[in-house]
């Protein structure tokens, strides 16, 4: 199985939230359709600009939550380092 640690955002340079999934598609999917969570529905936080795969569950965990404790920073220098222009990196049709 695969996990990815991921970023998303509400707009370039907007509210950040990093988590985890087994399924990236359909859990960006979730945050588009404001099931994702309380704090990405409260703040517009939708748009996949930064992911990273794991073929194990606990490193994974592990890199979510380093990254959850950097300055606000380092993870737009993580995002722009592959993603300059900030593009939603979730398919437009959808995970269906």
């Amino acid at each position: 199985m695969v996990y990815a640690v991921y970023i998303v955002t509400s707009q370039d340079f907007g509210t950040l939230y990093t988590g985890v999934t087994n399924n990236l598609v359909r859990r960006i999917w979730e945050h588009k359709q404001g099931c994702g969570s309380d704090f990405t529905r409260k703040h517009g936080v939708d748009r996949l600009v930064w992911f990273e795969n794991h073929d194990n569950i606990n490193a994974a965990i592990k890199r979510e939550k380093n990254i959850k404790a950097w300055q606000r920073q380092w993870k737009i220098n993580l995002i722009e380092k592959d993603n300059p222009h900030w593009i939603d990196l979730y398919p437009e049709q959808g995970p269906f």
